[in-house]
């Protein structure tokens, strides 16, 4: 067994007596619940274990260390930010687990230097085992005087133009660092040995500059930009002597504290945001092991932060999320082997994709392991050039930046057909690209609106108006992951095509509230939403399965979410744990509720799924006294997703497709190769495979699962063509 420890406080079971003298547990007190940044933390320390894992392959494992890193950064930007947010306004209230915001940190602080200390570790062991591969990062001093002199023509010529460098001294403040880039501080001295003086210079990473820079001449031998750059800089400080280099990074708040509904104009309000944000306060700075105390002193002074609480000593490497570049190196047997999502086989067939899913009803679609590009990009797309089609009507959180969903969009609108699309602008590191793409299709001819006041719109819905035959009828899509082709091929998530009038109806009326914003009640059959009904709706059938249990046993509640954060939803899990219910929770990363707590929990296991994959679809199963009700959503069980946002849950009830949820389902809960079971105390260990096939963890298996789902199926089309051919 592999064992994490995460930092939670042991569990003290807390009693008081009722009336009739019976021990009666409090589901308030903070004994039960785990803390929201620790958890997430512990995700991380799930995630880094798979660059351990000998059976990850070599670039995967590199991979899996710049995931680590780059989530830290944004951990730092938005929850270390919003934490620091609550201390400066002297806002001490206890989280739901009793921890004050400065509490949080500091211990987030004491997680995050050990997953740090362990990430550095494995880099070098990552980066010993690469060299073997004939992959390596060399020093410069490493080098042969001949590469020395190749890699300064290149630097003279690719890199020198590039260079924003800035002396610090009375005549020249201390210049703006901006988010997340990497800096020089060089300490110089002139020959005739004057006072030491200082200079800033920018490493410019970028678009067009490689954090890891080819030796000329050598097949995959690199070197650091910085390192490059530390050994050029007589160019740019001609006549003076080098006495040292320090690297340095800064972490600023990505939180805002603008009001959306004192705005008079949204897009203006976002961009102002994204401006502040460039000069928001400064939550962490990173300096390269070994600096003197007077320079980080300096560094601290100079950007107005606490050196003993926002200063990071790390070892060597400096903004290790840059080791993607690495990862795309072409090396297939360091690579996973590569994914080839198959076409949904009622898709397969190349007729109008509308009169498909008329005569075959809902379609079920699972990606990654499923085509997005063969489905969802296929009923855009196709709607576009459709003469039948007359409307679109869909909801954009995030899309990849070369997107065939804006293009089809685009040409829809070209050809005449009505198009609205509500974007949400507030999608945290996406609103540019947000405003970019909003404005393009506004001019376009599209109307674009930017949903509720107050709301992040989070669902994820298609709706086709096409005349068919003598009527007009609509084709909906439902995701639980963003419209993006990118994330498609890397997040696990669930899709449901169908032109059912009920649900139809449900999702028209859906767009009518985000295209007003008129928040009456409005009256939905199927159709889950939140803010108003969702959370209420979870709650009432947690309660019912708790009921129904009691009065004749059996009851199950199964869920699949990114988190389980909501305190509402956790308490009604206790109570249905505490009257018997079966519960089994498949939570990727945050989980407040602890499992298997005599009396509280004993009947909850809580099991997170680490992989190849990201698990981001959300499944929800009450087995509702044997008429089991199953579930689909964008929601995670998040106060801010079921209270701030406008999310649904869909009904999934055409029994094939009921069978594949609950294979999905099953599949993650005996997974053997990448599930965690949760401890009581946070903590989690990873579970071991009894035999060889064992090794084939869910992922895998639902890769299998969807090759033979389309082989099955083409057995049964030829089967069927030869049945008519013999009739003929």
């Amino acid at each position: 067994m592999n064992e994490r420890k995460s930092s939670a406080a042991s569990v003290k079971i807390k009693t008081r007596k009722s009336g009739e003298g019976a021990a009666e547990i409090n589901l308030s007190d903070h004994c039960w619940y785990l803390n929201r940044e620790l958890t997430w933390l512990e995700f991380n320390s799930r995630i880094l274990h798979e660059a351990e894992d000998e059976r990850t392959p070599l670039l995967e494992r590199l991979k899996f260390i710049a995931i680590v890193s780059a989530n830290l950064d944004g951990f730092f930007m938005k929850r270390i930010g919003g934490l620091k947010q609550q201390v400066g306004a002297g806002l001490n209230e206890p989280s739901l687990d009793g921890r004050t915001p400065l509490q949080q940190i500091h211990e987030s602080h004491a997680v995050i230097q050990n997953l740090v200390s362990r990430k550095y570790t494995l880099l070098q062991q990552v980066l010993e085992l690469l060299k073997g591969q004939g992959i390596r990062i060399s020093s410069i001093r490493e080098l042969t005087g001949r590469d020395r002199k190749n890699l300064r023509s290149h630097f003279a010529k690719n890199i020198y133009p590039l260079l924003t460098h800035q002396s610090i001294d009375p005549a020249h403040p201390f210049p703006f660092i901006s988010n997340l880039s990497l800096n020089l501080l060089v300490t110089l001295n002139s020959p005739a040995g004057l006072d030491m003086q200082l200079a800033r210079v920018k490493v410019p990473v970028g678009v067009n500059t490689s954090r890891f820079i080819p030796v000329p001449g050598k097949i995959d031998c690199f070197v650091r930009l910085e390192d490059l750059l530390m050994n050029n800089l007589d160019m740019l400080f001609p006549g003076m002597r080098v006495v040292r280099c320090d690297l340095f990074r800064v972490t600023r708040n990505a939180i805002s504290e603008l009001y959306e509904e004192q705005a008079d104009d949204l897009v203006a309000m976002i961009e102002t945001e994204l401006k502040e944000r460039r000069f928001a306060p400064i939550v962490r700075m990173e300096v390269a092991q070994g600096i003197p105390p007077l320079q980080r002193g300096r560094l601290a002074a100079e950007l107005d932060i606490n050196e003993d609480d926002d200063v990071f000593e790390v070892p060597e490497l400096l903004a290790m999320r840059d080791l993607f570049e690495l990862t795309r190196l072409d090396y297939p047997h360091l690579h996973d082997p590569q994914l080839h999502p198959v076409v949904p086989p009622l898709l397969e067939s190349s007729r109008n994709i509308f009169h498909i899913i008329r005569e075959a009803g809902p379609i079920l679609l699972q990606h990654p392991y499923e085509s997005f590009s063969a489905s969802v990009e296929r009923f855009l797309s196709e709607a576009a050039v459709d003469p039948k089609v007359h409307g679109i009507k869909m909801t954009l959180y995030r899309t990849s930046g070369k997107s065939r969903i804006i293009e089809a969009l685009l040409l829809a609108a070209q050809n005449g057909k009505q198009v609205a699309v509500v974007v949400e602008l507030k999608a945290r590191f996406d609103e540019a690209t947000n405003i970019r793409l909003a404005e393009q299709m506004e001019r376009a001819g599209i109307h674009v609106t930017y949903g509720v006041v107050g709301l992040k719109t989070y669902c994820k819905l298609i709706m086709i108006v096409r005349r068919d035959f003598n009527r007009l009828r609509r084709y909906v899509h439902i995701g639980t992951g963003n419209y993006n082709a990118d994330t498609a091929r890397v997040y696990s998530d669930i899709g449901l095509l169908s032109c059912s009038e009920v649900l139809c109806n449900d999702v028209a009326e859906l767009f009518n509230y985000l295209t007003t914003g008129f928040r009456q009640r409005r009256k939905y059959t199927q159709l889950l939403t939140a803010p108003l009904f969702l959370k209420k709706a979870l709650l009432s059938k947690i309660e019912r399965e708790t009921a129904l249990h009691r009065e004749s046993g059996g009851g199950v509640i199964q869920f699949k979410v990114n988190a389980l954060e909501d305190g509402e939803i956790v308490k009604a899990l206790y109570r249905a744990s505490q009257a018997g219910v079966t519960i089994d929770l498949i939570v990727r990363d945050t989980c407040r509720l602890r499992p298997g707590i005599h009396g509280v929990s004993q009947t909850i296991r809580v099991v997170s799924i680490i992989g190849r994959f990201v698990e981001h679809s959300r499944l929800y199963y009450f087995r509702n006294n044997g008429a089991e009700e199953y579930f689909i959503s964008s929601a995670d069980a998040m106060k801010r997703n079921l209270e701030a946002r406008v999310e649904v849950l869909c009904p999934v009830e055409a029994p094939e497709l009921v069978s594949e949820i609950r294979a999905i389902l099953d599949i993650h809960l005996r997974d053997r190769r990448s599930a965690w079971d949760m401890q009581t105390d946070g903590s989690y260990i990873q579970r071991q495979p009894v035999d060889a096939e064992g090794e084939c963890g869910s992922h895998c298996q639902l890769m299998d699962r969807a090759e033979k789902r389309l082989e099955l199926y083409r057995k049964k089309m030829k089967r069927k063509k030869i049945k008519k051919l013999d009739v003929l």
